[in-house]
């Protein structure tokens, strides 16, 4: 579904992502974890088309992404939920969701189904849809964060940290809800510090170090390597 071959994401002089080789398949969650500064948000913000790399090729579904802007990679089916949720905390809950809507703001019926899920997904949403965002706990604003990338129908979301700072019964929750998601037919890369939650989901996984992927492998094959269990899990 997505290829990365050899990308490179440069900010003026300085390399932040270099010549890094991804690989995501229709029906997969697939992490990329390091810590913070590793390269994942970027390589994240290039793919959405928030950043231009300066070598390599990204392909989704046989399409080249390099120099096509934003919106239009959002209409291919590539949704992004940012790291710190990146919310509107005036708007409501709702006006945030139809928000993520917005490159199908035509389809009425499309938004009124697209909705429909995410309350679904998310009961608590609905109960406070007329709340303004900024009011909702650490936890909610994650919920209201990936409905927000749901609303634009993706088949391949990015998941940009979603845990962090969310207590560990929360996480527990939102994990489960990214395996939901998946099982109803997206495919999830996902970026995570959290890799003992983060692995027991995922099929595969790459390991950032200073902008470049320093192990790749399988979920398990990750979890059993000495060196990602003393870095990421603890243990």
């Amino acid at each position: 579904m997505l290829k990365l071959t050899d990308v490179s994401v440069k900010y003026g002089s300085f390399t932040a992502v270099h010549d890094i080789n991804i690989e995501v398949n229709a029906g997969e969650i697939v992490v990329l974890l390091g810590s913070n500064g590793a390269g994942k948000s970027t390589t994240f913000r290039t793919i959405s088309g928030l950043n231009r790399p300066a070598a390599g090729e990204l392909v989704f579904e046989g399409n080249k992404l390099n120099r096509r802007p934003a919106d239009q990679i959002v209409q291919m089916g590539i949704g992004q939920c940012p790291e710190g949720r990146k919310l509107f905390p005036a708007m409501s809950v709702e006006e945030n969701l139809r928000m993520g809507a917005f490159v199908h703001r035509r389809k009425r019926d499309q938004i009124k189904h697209s909705l429909e899920h995410v309350y679904e997904l998310f009961p608590i949403l609905k109960e406070k849809r007329h709340d303004a965002a900024g009011s909702l706990s650490g936890g909610q604003q994650q919920m209201v964060a990936i409905g927000r990338a749901l609303m634009s129908k993706p088949k391949l979301m990015l998941l940009d940290e979603p845990s962090v700072g969310l207590a560990p019964l929360v996480v527990e929750q939102m994990f489960e809800t990214i395996q939901k998601i998946n099982k109803e037919g997206t495919t999830i890369l996902l970026a995570e510090q959290n890799a003992n939650a983060a692995l027991k989901i995922a099929d595969k996984g790459y390991v950032f170090e200073n902008g470049t992927i320093v192990l790749e492998g399988t979920s398990a094959e990750l979890f059993a390597n000495d060196e990602v269990r003393k870095a990421y899990i603890g243990a």
